[in-house]
């Protein structure tokens, strides 16, 4: 192996890495459209999808609020809990407006932060 060999091989790893992230995305996306015209957006198998879509994120959001990783986890979980409940009131007061949920949610769990570590 020659000195020249390694720095080549350091410098085209990352770049084969993305090119093949990339082709493996774009594959699927260019399927996607070849067969969007031939889906029914009705149909069982759609419905299924959305489902299985829905269900997914709700396992993550419980995951987040029950088990959270990282910064998250210094959070006590009754912060967590109310900030989800209130988010989840709005979002149903607000004719489903999920921004706004969302907004309140956020904007309840760090204010439920900066009070914890403000006043005690």
């Amino acid at each position: 192996m020659s000195e020249t060999a390694l720095p080549d091989a350091v410098f085209w790893w990352p770049i084969l890495v993305m090119v093949a992230g990339a082709a493996a995305t774009y594959v699927w996306r260019a399927l996607g459209v070849a067969l969007s015209g031939r889906i029914d957006p009705e149909g069982a198998l759609f419905q299924w999808a959305a489902c299985i879509a829905y269900a997914l994120l709700a396992a993550l959001v419980a995951r987040m609020i029950i088990l959270p990783t990282g910064p998250l986890a210094q959070t006590p979980m009754i912060d967590r809990v109310a900030a989800a409940i209130l988010a989840f009131a709005v979002l149903f007061v607000s004719r489903r407006n999920v921004l706004l949920g969302i907004a309140v949610g956020a904007g309840t769990l760090v204010l439920a932060t900066y009070a914890r570590t403000a006043w005690f």
